[in-house]
């Protein structure tokens, strides 16, 4: 469906995972983002971020206000598919169905920490590798080699990737058919809050969309300019878009 400046795929959470199944099966390099409002301002702004939406697999919706947004314009959103919700989920069915996982991102130690509490939660669960990659490992050919050469020995099924957007999304998009992984996920803090790294909000500030309220007041320093300047550009896109469809 048609959402302001992209498509989203209107899948409910099981729907999702179910699709992201198919891709495993046809074993043809995909990747799935999750945009929440930061990624709709991007995607005003930036071409290469459009093109990398443009081609990606699967489009799920990740934050409340996109659902709010959707109904105001008539055109709802089944359910909100957040990559951190999503993160479990999937790993719980790559349990049940013996699908293998890497996980590439976050600070040094976060990867394995989250494989380890997956695999514990999760019976059979089988992550095949795990990377925490330096600062500046786009630019260091050696490390992408290094990357490269990790991903290709594990031999996933699944990616997650979890290096803060737009790095995460730019670095699938780049590198997703040269990996060969079936599916990618762009996951962003998906594997610090499963290590335990970062707490996430309660359910109950989850379900009313005060996530990112929760994150601001846990970290003011990094999420002030996101949330309080940057990504309140999502009213003038609203209006904009509501404009164009009356």
């Amino acid at each position: 469906m048609k959402f302001l400046n992209t498509e989203l795929d209107n899948l409910t959470m099981e729907e999702a995972i179910d699709q992201i199944e198919v891709l495993i099966k046809n074993k043809k390099p995909s990747y799935v983002v999750t945009p929440n409002v930061d990624h709709i301002v991007k995607l005003e702004q930036d071409e290469e971020f459009k093109k990398i939406y443009e081609d990606a697999s699967l489009i799920l919706p990740d934050g409340k206000p996109l659902l709010w947004i959707a109904k105001r314009m008539n055109t709802p959103i089944k359910e909100k598919v957040s990559g951190s919700d999503l993160f479990p989920k999937l790993c719980e069915r790559a349990s049940e169905k013996g699908y293998r996982m890497f996980f590439l991102g976050a600070k040094e130690g976060i990867a394995k920490q989250a494989a380890e509490n997956l695999t514990k939660r999760f019976e059979g669960l089988e992550v095949v590798g795990t990377y925490s990659p330096s600062f500046g490992f786009e630019q260091k050919s050696d490390e992408l080699n290094e990357i490269r050469n990790m991903i290709w020995k594990a031999n996933p099924d699944i990616l997650i990737v979890g290096l803060g957007c737009p790095k995460q999304e730019k670095f699938v998009h780049e590198y997703c058919k040269e990996l060969g992984v079936p599916v990618a996920l762009c996951l962003g803090a998906s594997m610090d809050f499963e290590a335990g790294n970062i707490k996430r909000a309660p359910k109950w500030m989850q379900n009313v969309g005060l996530e990112w309220f929760y994150r601001l007041i846990k970290e003011p320093r990094r999420m002030f300019r996101r949330y309080l300047v940057d990504d309140i550009q999502i009213f003038q896109i609203y209006r904009k878009y509501r404009l164009d469809n009356e």
